[in-house]
């Protein structure tokens, strides 16, 4: 999910070290502590400071990119100052992009080993791109450093907690295979309490009537029964596991489909989106293209009505797998916890197995792509090869499946390291080579926040549309949807803006390392 988010909002920690930029100046090199430097190097270096309490006025206003545009001209006129770069890692990791973040901190302590918030950016970084072992080794040297302080006690305790968790998961991995959680779920016999008056399944199939009733439910706040939401799960793992990896449909010169971006747990807007639009039907078919859940503390409610459209109209309501329908992202960012909060833990490894079954892309017509991320870290990548991923699984940390979840676009030639520290970043010279060698005429993608809810680069070949408006509760972005009518194929965007939602903080389920900092 990251505006890039990978979407803008507080990853920094919560603590005086990493939830504020530095403004006190700090020179660095003999000349300058013995007061021989020269006039244009104190003027250079003056001015680089104006420039510095510029971009922290704009980053206390939340203009994260203004400020990155001040820190970035600050070091321009002092490259040699930790400060700088420690203060546009925070922007960075507000703004999701982890890995400049992570470039930026690494940079700061080179500079000055014992700049101690350079090891919290650092270790932030390397915690949301899932690097959790790089990240206990810095917050084992703020403890180290800093014996007292209690923020750094706890993030160091839970960042241990992650590491032997994972090790522990890796080792009964390869004691034998997996189990899928549905064989040890006999939901015939799990009761429904008559004191439960919410909706149910009819004859354990979903209705229109049940859709209905089941988006008044979750807007008042109340659960779905477990027993309708296991069952929900499993018919809706059947359904996604017989699709292919590459969904391709084909539109009728009248007839149109609505896709939506990122909704990322922000249930009140997705309802918005339904009652602007319509609801989905057999004559209002949607695609929903990847990050549904996490960040937004509605995700099992956004899910689940949308697993239940999923069921109602299999062939006429898409969904495909964004880079937080994984495994990774859910244990920091809060889908897990929200799971294991209203449900159980069960619960949670059933929907991990669903996930995985999400396909990757949607290709309309033959001639528009549609995924969550973008294009490949190499040339030469064909639509046969998208159909032969086998994506039954966790992505890696590269390759074909990893880009279509997490690539972005950029507005040069080439490719560059991803701002995100996953994946890549392509030029439009990369996007007119696909889409020629694939006989396309462009793609859509989400992935990334935009002011206005949509964005169209590449010569109109790449477009983004990113459908949580006023992200985090903190962005103040516009949300968008897409029409595509079968005639022509052209782009007709719609905007909207958030609409109210009751008083739960975004990440409110995430985990403690992530939660407290961000907001």
């Amino acid at each position: 999910m990251l505006w890039t988010l990978l979407e803008v909002r507080r990853i920094a920690l919560h603590d005086p070290l990493a939830g504020v930029c530095d403004s006190s100046p700090r020179t660095h090199g003999s000349a300058t502590e013995h007061g021989s430097v020269k006039m244009a190097e104190e003027e250079r270096n003056a001015s680089a400071e104006k420039l510095k309490e510029k971009a922290n006025n704009y980053f206390k206003d939340k203009d994260y990119e203004n400020a990155i545009k001040y820190y970035t001209e600050a070091l321009e006129l002092n490259p040699s100052n930790a400060i700088y770069y420690s203060n546009r890692s925070l922007a960075y990791l507000r703004t999701e992009c982890y890995g400049y973040a992570l470039g930026d901190a690494t940079r700061a302590l080179e500079l000055d080993k014992n700049y101690i918030k350079g090891y919290y950016r650092r270790a932030t970084s390397n915690m949301a791109l899932g690097k959790f072992k790089a990240a206990l080794k810095d917050y084992e040297t703020v403890v180290r450093v800093r014996p007292n302080d209690k923020d750094a006690k706890m993030k160091y305790q839970e960042c241990n907690k992650i590491v032997k968790q994972k090790a522990f998961e890796r080792a009964i991995a390869s004691d034998e295979l997996k189990r899928s959680v549905v064989d040890s779920l006999d939901i015939e016999n799990m009761t429904i309490e008559d004191d439960y008056a919410g909706p149910k399944l009819e004859d354990g199939k979903v209705t229109l009537k049940f859709m209905k009733d089941l988006m008044a439910w979750f807007k008042d706040q109340k659960k779905l029964h477990r027993k309708c939401a296991y069952q929900m799960l499993v018919q809706v793992k059947e359904v996604l596991s017989k699709l292919p990896s590459l969904v391709e449909i084909s539109l009728k010169e009248t007839e149109e489909i609505t896709i939506c971006g990122d909704t990322h747990g922000q249930y009140y807007d997705l309802l918005n989106i339904f009652e602007l639009n319509g609801l989905p039907s057999i004559t209002n078919p949607y695609l929903f293209n990847g990050d549904f859940v996490d960040r937004g503390s509605f995700s099992v409610e956004v899910i689940l009505t949308l697993f239940g459209f999923k069921l109602l109209y299999p062939e006429h309501f898409h969904l495909l797998r964004g880079n937080h329908e994984t495994d990774n992202m859910n244990q920091m960012y809060g889908f897990e916890g929200e799971v294991k909060a209203k449900y159980t833990a069960q619960m949670f490894q059933l929907f991990s197995e669903v996930f995985q079954w999400l396909p990757l892309a949607q290709c309309i017509n033959s001639k528009v792509l549609v995924m969550h991320g973008g294009l490949f870290s190499e040339d030469g990548v064909t639509l046969d090869d998208i159909r032969k991923i086998d994506r039954n699984r966790q992505p890696p940390d590269s390759g074909p499946m990893c880009d279509l979840l997490w690539s972005d676009p950029q507005p040069q030639d080439g490719r560059s390291v991803s701002k995100r520290g996953v994946s890549c970043q392509f030029g439009p010279d990369v996007t007119e080579r696909f889409l020629e060698q694939n006989k396309l005429q462009y793609i859509v993608r989400s992935h990334e926040v935009k002011a206005e809810g949509y964005e169209v680069t590449h010569s109109g070949k790449c477009i983004t549309v990113f459908s949580a408006p006023n992200y985090c509760d903190q962005m103040g972005n516009k949300g968008a949807y897409i029409h595509l009518r079968g005639s022509d194929l052209k782009p007709e965007f719609h905007q909207f803006t958030a609409v109210p939602h009751p008083d739960v903080k975004p990440m409110a389920y995430a985990n403690s390392l992530m939660q407290l900092g961000m907001m």
